[in-house]
């Protein structure tokens, strides 16, 4: 075998792996994605707590915890005293129910309710 056909060959099996290699990045930024998406969710449920236990607004305290761009992809709930954050991840690929699967959700408890 010369050479060149070697060089040939290699060509053609980087070619070859490139979409492998494609698939595993966005894996690997998937998953960043959605950590971060758990993260967010994780501190804008401690903002949220926090300010009931002060006697602030918990729906606006979580939302203004988040950045901007996860706030269009937050949702916020209030159930007495109890706040669940639930925050979508960007991905990169539009796939039907990867982001619910990937969402980061995070609960905080404010304690019993004061008479």
């Amino acid at each position: 075998m010369t050479a060149r056909a070697t060089s040939g060959q290699a060509s053609v099996e980087l070619v070859a792996l490139l979409p492998l290699l494609f698939v595993i990045a966005l894996a690997v930024f998937s998953v960043i994605a959605a950590h971060s998406a758990d993260e967010q969710a994780g501190a804008a449920a401690e903002a949220a707590g926090l300010a009931m236990l002060q006697g602030g607004d918990p729906h606006d305290a979580a939302l203004t915890a988040l950045p901007e761009a996860a706030r269009r992809r937050a949702a916020v709930t209030l159930s007495g005293r109890r706040i669940h954050v639930h925050v979508l991840p960007r991905l990169p690929l539009p796939l039907p129910g990867l982001p619910d699967l990937l969402a980061g959700n995070a609960d905080a408890d404010a304690g019993p309710a004061t008479p």
